[in-house]
């Protein structure tokens, strides 16, 4: 039986090595991205909850407070368009005397790209004023597109869905 050379069995010892150091940093990459496309799945998620609950929670005696909270969940034209129709929505919001709460939130994801994602979001909840005091449900659906800008996922446009 002949044996191997040692330059031989160092060359196939080091071609294995460097084979499985190809492997290892290849299915790091992919582990890694895949852990971040799901991190960044959950981000925008929890992104389109939360203006969902925010748009649902609002009352005329924290009605300022309510607007610049679902501002600041937003970007693009919808943060322009709701900046510019505030006074607006405050003097109905302060007219009704209405208040709204949530009690049941659900969101998945439609449709994502990098950094745009698309978001439906049902909500249920109830709405009280002065004339409906026991307060009536209402259930919603948004459809929100969203954007990554920097870290945070903000809402770029919404559409209620009938």
């Amino acid at each position: 039986m002949r044996r191997l050379s040692p330059q031989i069995a160092t060359l196939v010892l080091g071609v294995l090595a460097i084979a499985l150091a190809v492997f290892t940093g290849v299915y790091s990459v992919r582990v890694y991205h895949g852990e971040d496309a799901s991190d960044q799945r959950a981000k925008a998620t929890q992104s389109a909850r939360q203006m969902g609950v925010n748009l649902m929670t609002i009352s005329a005696s924290s009605a300022q407070k309510d607007l610049d909270r679902i501002v600041a969940g937003t970007t693009g034209n919808l943060k322009n368009k709701l900046s510019s129709q505030s006074k607006t929505l405050l003097g109905t919001l302060s007219q009704t005397q209405a208040k709204s709460t949530v009690s049941q939130v659900e969101a998945g994801v439609v449709s994502m790209d990098g950094d745009s994602a698309e978001v439906m979001v049902s909500l249920n909840g109830t709405v009280t004023n002065p004339k409906v005091k026991d307060g009536a449900p209402r259930a919603y659906r948004y459809l929100m597109e969203l954007s990554r800008v920097g870290d945070r996922w903000l809402v770029s446009d919404l559409e209620v869905v009938p």
